[in-house]
């Protein structure tokens, strides 16, 4: 939200101070944050290139993990503030493990991603109805970690890895003295 509304910022003092032309300053808007995405893929694929091509890849790594930081804590928010109105230790029981299979199950899609969170919420939300079916539902309450495991475990490998789409600089640091 904070970055779109930056961008829309750019894009009206563009319009509005600059008096440029709404549709070429949209387009050009549109491409910078294609570009941005573009780069983060970059950084992940492929460091050496996005260095050789200028990018501050330590600081596009940084700006990419405050990001997902800031991810993960409007979660947190929404889960204590909305989803349940009070906060209890330990209660996101283990998602944050679910959140990681489903990046691998969405091959770092985000519209797969999108998918597969609708998937696994259909498997928690499944528990209620299959309850009435005499479905234990302590073992209900599992299938979305026995899913994750299964996940997890099919991508361990460095030639699933590949197979799924995983970025090929993924968990592997990058210094430019080292290249």
């Amino acid at each position: 939200m904070l970055a779109g509304s930056l961008l829309a910022l750019v894009h009206a003092f563009a319009t509005v101070t600059l008096r440029l032309n709404q549709v070429v300053s949209g387009l050009a808007l549109t491409m910078l944050g294609v570009g941005s995405w573009g780069l983060l893929r970059s950084v992940g694929e492929s460091p050496e290139t996005a260095d050789a091509l200028g990018v501050n890849v330590a600081l596009t790594r940084y700006l990419a993990v405050a990001f997902g930081g800031a991810l993960a804590g409007l979660g947190g928010a929404y889960l204590s503030v909305v989803y349940a109105p009070n906060w209890i230790e330990g209660m996101t029981a283990g998602a944050g493990w679910i959140v990681i299979a489903l990046t691998i199950f969405a091959m770092w899609d985000p519209l797969r991603a999108l998918l597969g969170a609708y998937l696994f919420g259909g498997v928690r939300v499944l528990q209620y109805r299959l309850q009435d079916l005499g479905v234990s539902p302590p073992l209900l309450n599992m299938l979305p970690f026995v899913f994750t495991i299964l996940v997890l475990l099919m991508s361990a490998g460095e030639v699933m890895r590949k197979r799924i789409g995983a970025p090929a600089a993924l968990m592997k640091p990058y210094s430019r003295e080292e290249r």
